[in-house]
């Protein structure tokens, strides 16, 4: 079973992985290494089952995942208070192409629906979907305000950033309650602002964990292990969302994650 980590200071406790859901909503404009079908009904629910069996309690999905909510909303019927969602606001994606909208209107009307495509009460996490100019959405837009008020009205539970820049991620991390960050074997750049989180009780989901599903074309050692290794030795980190569809990887990765953790380390940043 997996290990369990705070999600900064707000009383979210969620799995080490996370389970990514772009591959049961969405099939065109993504970069993973191959091709894939969407799963069906009966496949993607035994998918969420064998991660929920497993330990996994963290769902990811946005509107910008094709149909990803709206099957979720289904998914997850009769099993809500099993798993934590986290959803997004600010990209769209339709015709094969994503915009944004990250104004204080769209930001109310996007929470608004995906509460209604997921079916529920009250969504756990949402994070503003970045398109790069994370201190330009954060200053002019006011869209974490927008989310800290939808906090306060009992429609979500935290709030954060899923940001691009260093700059854009510690300025989210000060003003909400967490955010999600890039760190990988190609990429570590944006360690500072987990390292600013871990100080302030913040919380830290980590994308492209395994580069996309890139990291395991690489040759040197297992690049899945060595990942996991990596990321859960800093105990910022709350937790590193994986999207797979395969169950036999899905099962992989919880082993890798699970044997991955630190008995007693403590992490130094480079």
């Amino acid at each position: 079973m997996l290990p369990k980590r705070p999600f900064g200071n707000t009383g979210i406790d969620v799995s080490i992985l996370g389970l990514g859901t772009v591959k049961l909503g969405r099939d065109q404009g993504v970069k993973y290494p191959e091709g894939f079908v969407i799963p069906d009904d009966q496949e993607a629910a035994n998918l969420i089952a064998l991660a929920s069996s497993l330990g996994i309690n963290l769902i990811d999905t946005a509107p910008s995942y094709g149909n990803s909510e709206e099957r979720l909303g289904n998914l997850l019927k009769g099993q809500r208070n099993q798993w934590v969602i986290c959803s997004k606001v600010g990209e769209e994606f339709e015709a094969g192409h994503s915009h944004f909208d990250f104004t204080p209107k769209h930001t109310r009307f996007s929470v608004e629906r995906s509460l209604k495509r997921l079916k529920t009460d009250v969504i756990d996490i949402v994070l503003v979907h970045s398109d790069g100019n994370d201190e330009k959405i954060i200053t002019e837009y006011n869209t974490l305000s927008v989310l800290a008020e939808l906090k306060a009205e009992g429609k979500i539970r935290a709030f954060g950033m899923s940001t691009k820049t260093v700059a854009g991620g510690l300025l989210a991390a000060e003003q909400s309650d967490g955010v999600m960050v890039t760190w990988n074997l190609q990429h570590d750049a944006e360690v500072p602002v987990i390292d600013y989180c871990h100080t302030h009780n913040k919380g830290v989901l980590i994308k492209k964990a395994l580069a996309s599903g890139h990291a395991a074309l690489q040759d040197e050692g297992d690049p899945v292990q060595n990942s996991f290794k990596m990321i859960f030795g800093h105990p910022g980190v709350s937790s590193a969302i994986v999207g797979t569809i395969n169950p036999q990887h899905l099962a992989e990765n919880i082993h890798n994650a699970a044997i991955s953790m630190p008995e007693a380390k403590t992490f130094i940043s480079p």
